[in-house]
């Protein structure tokens, strides 16, 4: 999953940045509101705020997010621990809530409630035809049979899963798999496109001419 990290403390952002990427998640960090500026569109599988930032409310964020339409789930990260602070947090927005100071075992664990969310299921396992793609244990079997991918390979299924039935253009699907750190992969796309066709059927992925890849 892509997540994009909002938090103003220095320590505390790089070792979530880390373990996140660790747990196999590709994950932005930005420090302030200021930095977010012109982002637009750009996509994430989740969002993980800070309430109280250095130019103002991480809160305030989220309900001028979902304002302008945007659902992309997003939890909030705070010390506050009132119970009214949380209904506040959640009656703004949030899909989440957590208090600091939190193990970064429990946020991933979150995380990972919040991809069966995204994926649609209740649990991790996602089954096209012959094909059954466990996100949860990043594994893919097909006729029973696990098929070994790359971490690459890998980043590409989990985005489109997520997104079963919806075409993911191009640009998109390079964002998900590196987001702004990650070397850009648009020429080597396609190639890794057909390794997966190759592994698991041609029939998997579909090519949506002039518009991108859907699962289906």
């Amino acid at each position: 999953m892509r997540l994009l990290l909002l938090e103003d403390d220095p320590i505390l952002g790089e070792g979530l940045r880390d373990f996140l990427r660790c747990e196999g998640h590709v994950v932005d960090w930005f420090t302030s509101l200021a930095e977010l500026t012109g982002l637009g569109q750009e996509p994430f599988d989740l969002l993980l705020v800070d309430w109280n930032l250095p130019d103002g409310s991480g809160l305030d964020w989220i309900a001028a997010l979902r304002r302008q339409g945007t659902a992309t789930p997003a939890v909030v990260l705070t010390a506050r621990d009132l119970i009214s602070d949380r209904i506040k947090g959640l009656d703004s927005g949030a899909d989440d809530y957590l208090v600091k100071p939190f193990a970064p075992e429990e946020l991933a664990a979150r995380v990972r409630a919040m991809g069966r969310r995204l994926s649609g299921v209740a649990g991790h396992q996602r089954i096209f035809g012959r094909v059954e793609i466990d996100l949860g244990a990043k594994m893919v079997r097909q006729d029973n049979i696990e098929m070994e991918l790359t971490a690459r390979e890998w980043a590409l299924l989990e985005a489109l899963v997520l997104r079963a039935g919806r075409i993911v253009s191009k640009p998109d699907l390079d964002a998900l798999v590196n987001g702004f750190e990650g070397e850009a992969m648009s020429n080597t796309l396609e190639v890794h496109i057909s390794n997966l066709r190759r592994k698991l059927g041609k029939e998997l992925i579909e090519t949506v001419r002039g518009m991108g890849y859907r699962i289906r």
